[in-house]
């Protein structure tokens, strides 16, 4: 393979290694091992119709090309999006710093202390901004959070006969679409009104949402409105901007049940509309039906201060069909630059911001009246409704697009203006030359200079805002700098060491992918900008969409579902539109194997489905016959089967198209979870084997990173059937959303692009089969020390194994959970904790990591293994040992005193290589209680 290659520089194990590899497994080659791990029902190639792999210069050359093709210009278009300055610290020392961009979600608390102290950080923020006691650390995006929303206020009404959820007409649009496309399947009549008739319908609703300020920028007395929505038992959400929630009253001080917004104005770029943070907040009694993540104070067993995320966290995934949001991502990696941005600029700093930006907002409006353009009435934040001279706006636009100006067409002769943190005198005048263009008027200075020193927003916030001393003491670059400094040391990611956790695919992403994220061709996009001014971002992803329909073996892709949550649910709700449309709404029942992802029942549930599981055989694999008598029991109201594979027990499962055919026969289908895809790609596709619908996870299978709990994009692809009932793609941009962005994250999807550019289908091919490699490698030596649980017919794993550490714990006490904290202490992160199967550890190495990785993993597990054979014959306490205390922080190993009967040598450095290598934990194990 050539040296330009970069298939050569992904693929951990080189040509020698994978030898070495296959001569442990006893097999002559990487294609005969396929064939034993793959059943022959699925066959063992897929051709794919994508470029050939590409070296990074010209990768980059290609990607480039399409860059230029975009047309930033200046975007006055609102609608919850503005432009950002952000740091250049944070871009550098964050953004673009893989200790930050490259860690898993923080489910490993001991060694997530960084990350956990920032996004506690940001729920503060979040709590300062809306006056309310619990926010939690990010949902995925405005539009999306609003529909949370929603669907909290549905499962917490008091009489369960209401149905109607009002909405002020006045929200942003995307908004408004995203509600009634989440709404149907749950039998929520989503009623649009002016906000003074919100609660004029026949009907009290069980909930409320407004905006504030509104769309088109006006601010409206909400304590009147939210009181007399609690007269009648509903709830209020109140979609806000965080900006101007720096200098207004707060929606908790009005009343408001929840908050929520997007904070893409704390330092985030536009990017054609993501990734951006979306927050929500929410009185203390609602705390426990708070949809995402929330991060919480706990103690270490020296009862020193630690954070971890609450039991809430995975509570959806518990309660499969019960749960009330199938959430289980975050933002986290836009959460915290969030949360930094305001710790760089301190509360004053913001309200500075905010300030400057209303400023010239009035000047705007004053120099416009002072040319006969008519501005509306009332208060306003950044946001102006201006009358059209002479009635036509057509004619403004026009001449605004000449100028590389975009305004936003309101209804009539009406133009929305909405200003940022970018803009300046020189902006204003331009605005008054493109509305006015042959009436003269004062300077902006002239305009200030007779400005009532009154604001007019309204209400003003009372008290300092972000009084803590971590928001007041890091206003120089280095004092910040030394903050995030501190606060990455605290964490483990990829830089430092193995993350093999089942499930996740923690794989390498290409440094030469994550350098087009801050190219402002891509980042200076507002979503909903004129098609022309995106033409490269949609050409791109034009590419992306046909690659991806060629890899799944589908018909039609949509992009736009920023989380896999979300492609999941996209997914179910084509099947349940598609079924809507052909008179089948009756179809409602979704068969779910014991073994599915935790996020299927939950999707299902919100999609309107109920529920049936499926058992799995004692080898692991879904009951065929099982599925076949359900599908039989429920032929006239069968929706859909939803299929994992290869499975989350680590076997392609050798009937996969009996039961696809099954579940056809009998009027329903196949949706498959595409979290495993990572082991098909360039081997066998979805579309081939029978499924109709799919979602991938780009920040999985397409090297996208996990950014410490998200950023995320998770694609939905279908067959053809069910093309027209997809979100919307990049031919269109036209289709019923379920996020605010038509094209989701779009920010996001160089990376992928670049991945799939520098892989091509050969390389493609050969990561899925070295992560097939590497799983089995590990399966093979350790399955001595640690029975694997499930195996395929030729007793070969998939890409992931699962070690059943269960016969251990009977034996000695000793949990999974003991041995994911022991491998701390070893310099490794822990794989996936006892799931899909409680009392395991599920195993997943990725094609990246090199065979030394491989090797030393097997070195610490079989060390571990010998710990806790010490413990069975007697030589350790079966209570004070090293797994039970572990991970042994930095505080313990160095205090004067060591109370345990075993070695502080043994603790610290079990492994000889370990002693110029290691970094200790920060905190003791965390209370979990």
């Amino acid at each position: 393979m050539s040296s330009q290659s970069y298939v050569v520089r992904h693929i951990g194990p080189d040509a020698a290694a994978q030898a070495a590899m296959l001569a442990t497994l006893g097999e002559d080659s990487l294609e005969t091992l396929l064939t034993r791990a793959l059943p022959s029902a699925i066959g063992h190639h897929h051709p794919l119709d994508l470029p050939p792999a590409a070296s990074e210069t010209a990768a980059r050359a290609r990607l480039e090309v399409l860059a230029a093709r975009n047309r930033p210009g200046r975007s006055y278009l609102g609608q919850g999006y503005a432009a950002a300055l952000m740091p250049a610290v944070l871009r550098r020392v964050v953004l673009e710093n893989p200790r930050w961009y490259t860690p898993y979600t923080p489910y490993q608390a001991e060694i997530s202390q960084g990350r956990l102290e920032a996004l506690l950080l940001f729920q503060t923020l979040v709590c300062e901004l809306t006056g309310l006691p619990v926010a939690n650390a990010s949902l995925l995006d405005e539009a999306s959070a609003a529909a949370e929303a929603m669907t909290m206020a549905f499962d917490l009404r008091q009489d369960q006969q209401r149905r109607c959820f009002a909405v002020a007409e006045d929200c942003h649009p995307a908004t408004i679409a995203v509600l009634q496309a989440r709404a149907w399947p749950l039998g929520i009549e989503v009623q649009v009104a002016p906000i003074d008739r919100l609660l004029e319908g026949d009907q009290a609703p069980f909930g409320l949402l407004v905006c504030h300020p509104a769309t088109d920028g006006r601010i409206h007395d909400l304590a009147g409105l939210i009181a007399a929505a609690h007269q009648v038992q509903a709830l209020v959400a109140v979609s806000a901007d965080p900006l101007a929630l720096c200098l207004m009253q707060p929606p908790g001080a009005l009343g408001a049940d929840i908050c929520l917004g997007n904070i893409q104005r704390f330092g985030l770029p536009l990017a054609a509309g993501g990734p951006h943070a979306a927050f929500f907040a929410c009185r203390q009694e609602l705390l426990r039906r708070l949809p995402g993540r929330l991060v919480g104070v706990s103690k270490d067993r020296q009862g020193r201060r630690a954070l971890r995320l609450s039991l809430q966290t995975r509570e959806q995934h518990i309660r499969r069909e019960r749960a009330s949001s199938n959430i289980c991502t975050a933002q986290a990696l836009m959460a915290n630059m969030a949360a930094f941005y305001a710790i760089y600029h301190g509360g004053d700093g913001l309200q500075a911001i905010a300030g400057r930006i209303h400023h010239h907002t009035r000047i705007l409006a004053e120099g416009l009246r002072a040319r006969g353009v008519t501005v509306a009435d009332g208060l306003f934040f950044d946001t102006l409704r201006v009358r059209a001279p002479a009635d036509d706006p057509a004619s403004v636009l026009e001449r605004a697009a000449s100028h590389d100006i975009d305004l936003r067409p309101l209804a009539g002769p009406w133009l929305g203006i909405t200003l940022d943190e970018t803009v300046g005198p020189g902006d204003l005048a331009d605005l008054w030359r493109v509305l006015a263009p042959e009436r003269p008027g004062p300077d902006p200075a002239s305009v200030a200079a007779t400005l009532d020193p009154q604001p007019q927003y309204g209400p003003e916030r009372s008290g300092p805002l972000l009084d803590l001393p971590v928001f007041r003491d890091h206003r120089g670059e280095l004092a910040m700098m030394r903050l995030l400094c501190e606060l990455e040391q605290r964490d483990f990611s990829l830089a430092d060491g193995m993350i093999p956790l089942g499930s996740c695919t923690m794989k390498s992403t290409p440094a030469a992918a994550m350098e087009p994220i801050t190219w402002p061709l891509f980042t200076d996009l507002h979503p909903h900008a004129p098609r022309q001014r995106l033409a490269g971002t949609l050409a791109l992803a034009g590419q992306l969409e046909d690659w991806l329909a060629s890899i799944t073996g589908m018909d039609a892709v949509s992009l736009q579902p920023n989380a896999g949550s979300q492609g999941e649910y996209a997914g179910l709700l084509a099947v349940r539109a598609w079924q809507r449309s052909r008179g089948q709404d009756q179809r409602r029942i979704c068969l779910i194997p014991a073994s599915a992802h935790g996020t299927n029942p939950a999707s299902a549930r919100l999609a309107g489905l109920e529920v049936v599981s499926v058992a799995c055989d004692r080898h692991g694999n879904i009951d065929l016959e099982a599925m076949r008598q359900a599908a039989v029991q429920h032929r006239d109201d069968l929706a859909v089967a939803m299929i994992t594979y290869p499975s989350t027990h680590g076997v392609f499962e050798p009937r996969i198209r009996d039961l696809c055919a099954v579940i056809h026969e009998h009027g329903g289908q196949v949706y498959l979870d595409g979290a495993n895809m990572n082991a098909m790609v360039g081997i066998c596709a979805p579309g081939a084997i029978g499924a109709d619908v799919c979602h991938l996870n780009l920040h999985k299978t397409f090297a996208m990173p996990h950014g410490g709990g998200g950023p995320g994009v998770g694609p939905v692809c279908a067959k053809a059937h069910l093309a027209p009932f997809l979100p919307p793609s990049a031919a269109t941009l036209e289709g019923a959303g379920i996020c605010a962005a038509p094209l989701g994250s779009a920010g996001l999807l160089p990376i992928t692009w670049m991945y799939i550019a520098l892989m091509g289908a050969e390389g493609l091919r050969q990561a899925s089969a070295v992560a097939i490699l590497s799983a089995n490698y590990l399966a093979h030596r350790l399955q001595e020390a640690y029975p694997i649980l499930y195996r395929g017919v030729e007793g070969r794993v998939a890409h992931e194994c699962i070690l059943d550490l269960r016969p251990l714990r009977r034996a000695t006490g000793i949990t999974e959970e003991d041995v994911a904290k022991r491998l701390m202490d070893y310099g490794f992160h822990a794989p996936t904790v006892s799931f899909p199967v409680p009392g395991t550890l599920m195993v997943e190495p990725t094609e990246s990591e090199p065979l030394a990785s491989l090797d030393r993993f097997c070195d610490a597990m079989l060390a571990i293994r010998a710990e806790i054979r010490a413990i069975e014959e007697g030589r350790l306490d079966p209570q004070d040992n090293p797994l039970k205390n572990a991970p042994h922080s930095a505080a313990v190993l160095t205090a004067d005193h060591w109370p345990h009967s075993y070695s502080r040598d043994q603790a610290a450095r079990p492994l000889p290589d370990m002693a110029d290598r290691h970094r200790f934990v920060p905190v003791g194990r965390i209370d979990n209680a």
